[in-house]
């Protein structure tokens, strides 16, 4: 009997991931008290809850109903330290309750199991800076020439900002088209700014936020090896094995052969691993699905409903107009070739919306399906990880339109023009991680004199489009990998 295919596996895991989490969601009349009785910590869950009063100093604060997500907020600024007291009027009654300490949403078991998918994720991002080097390494050694290396690097560059470039630019007019912000009421704007504003960054994050591009190309060179592994820089990993890599073609033949072939068994040893971990991609996608269907909800979709197809819309012009065109005109490989080979990568990109974790995966992708040599995918790949974020880039496009839409600020072109440079510049310092792009875009924000905290007016929604973005992130990484082995004529 042929086996189910792995890519099957996922799309069968996404589907029932959603619709486990759809079934055993979180309920948002309901919250769960953890309070100080009789010197033990007592837990008590309150559903249907009408009416919340805060007494603290003399002072009162309420809450009505739906505002579970208010009321987290006001207890984690104001009471994380200290016990407050509460009354609660529920379907059930009145309860007083004294010294409170924690207040926080319903627990289900779409949420419990997120640990399973916590594991996949761990376990994929611990291969991948590993597996970066010792490809970077033989694929650097293996060149033999440093010209040809910078010839690789600079169509890369190339490559990577130009796309970026279009991708911004395709998100301004699709904001501009589409105006998201201005189908936005006043009603909706203010409770999505009361509930997320908390989590917005704005508030944290200086406003002197700025690029230096001296620094950053300084930076790329790490005082400390070690320190760079331990903190994922990625950019500073990939100087040191690329040096490396080089440094060994300068070296006796001998020498050479003894640390190539120790990095190349490596590299085959960690894509055995990755393979190993892919057996438990389908419980890992799940549990990641189950749980951010369920925390979710589907009231704030409908609120952001036109903003979220602004930047969706916007992503899949981009692949169609960019991708599927770099793959036609610079391979010699088919479109549904293209698609069929990476769609092992685009699903755990989906569920984890971290390119440095789907990392693995698209070498193996690339290596595998297509036959680029590491040499290549080595280089191109985790560049691209960190680099190349056009889905992010994207999507703060349309963010920056839509909210100053909502605050009623007019763009120029001199002032989207702004939006494009910053957004570029702001794609190769994101790091690719989960959810980093919406920091980045304060720094967007204030170019243009747009308030950043209007950022607590997309925060809710900002994980679902992280996923979908990412998905781009690494469709972006695949085809410039491809065009730039086919342009060395290395496939």
């Amino acid at each position: 009997m042929k086996k189910f295919p792995l890519h099957l596996q996922i799309l069968l895991a996404l589907i029932l991931g959603g619709l486990f989490g759809s079934i055993f969601n979180v309920r948002y009349d309901v919250i769960e008290i953890e309070y100080m009785f009789e010197n033990k910590r007592t837990h008590k869950q309150i559903a249907g809850f009408e009416l919340l009063h805060y007494f603290k100093n003399k002072d009162t604060v309420t809450f009505l109903r739906g505002s579970q997500t208010s009321i987290i907020k006001h207890q984690k600024e104001h009471y994380r330290s200290s016990g407050a007291d509460i009354e609660i009027k529920s379907s059930s009654g009145t309860e007083k309750f004294s010294n409170v300490i924690d207040i926080s949403k319903e627990s289900t078991i779409a949420t419990m199991i997120k640990p399973v998918g916590d594991v996949f994720i761990r376990l994929l991002s611990f291969l991948a800076i590993p597996l970066v080097i010792a490809s970077l390494v033989v694929g650097a050694a293996s060149l033999g020439d440093v010209k040809k290396l910078g010839r690789i690097g600079l169509k890369t560059f190339v490559f990577f900002t130009t796309t970026t470039a279009i991708a911004i630019s395709i998100g301004l007019i699709t904001a501009n088209i589409i105006e998201p912000g201005e189908k936005l009421n006043a009603e909706s704007k203010n409770l999505l700014m009361e509930s997320y504003s908390s989590d917005s960054p704005a508030q944290n994050i200086s406003s002197n936020l700025e690029v230096d591009l001296i620094d950053f190309v300084v930076q790329i060179v790490p005082k400390n090896p070690f320190d760079a592994l331990a903190n994922g820089n990625m950019l500073q990993i990939v100087f040191f094995a690329v040096f490396f890599g080089l440094s060994l073609t300068f070296v006796s033949e001998n020498s050479r052969n003894s640390v190539v072939s120790v990095f190349t068994g490596t590299s085959d040893t960690l894509i055995k691993m990755v393979g190993f971990v892919m057996l438990l991609a389908p419980y890992g996608v799940f549990a990641l699905i189950s749980a951010t269907v369920a925390d979710f909800g589907f009231d704030i979709i409908s609120t952001l409903i036109w903003y979220m197809l602004a930047v969706l819309i916007g992503l899949s012009l981009h692949a169609l107009l960019v991708y599927i065109p770099i793959v036609k005109f610079f391979t010699n490989i088919k479109i549904k070739d293209f698609l069929l080979g990476i769609r092992n990568a685009q699903a755990i990109a989906f569920s984890t919306s971290s390119s440095a974790a789907t990392l693995p995966v698209t070498m193996d992708c690339v290596e595998k399906n297509f036959g680029v040599p590491k040499k290549i995918s080595g280089f191109v790949l985790p560049l691209g990880a960190t680099i190349n974020m056009d889905g992010t880039a994207l999507y703060q496009g349309v963010a920056a339109v839509f909210i100053a839409q909502v605050y009623g600020v007019d763009l120029s072109i001199a002032d989207q023009l702004t939006i494009v440079f910053t957004a570029v510049l702001a794609s190769i310092g994101t790091a690719p991680v989960p959810g980093v792009g919406i920091i980045m875009l304060v720094m967007i924000l204030q170019a243009v004199n747009i308030p950043p905290e209007g950022i607590a007016l997309i925060i809710g929604v900002d994980r679902i489009l992280d996923m979908a973005r990412t998905i781009n992130n690494i469709s972006g990484d695949t085809a410039v990998t491809l065009a730039v082995a086919y342009s060395e004529r290395d496939i």
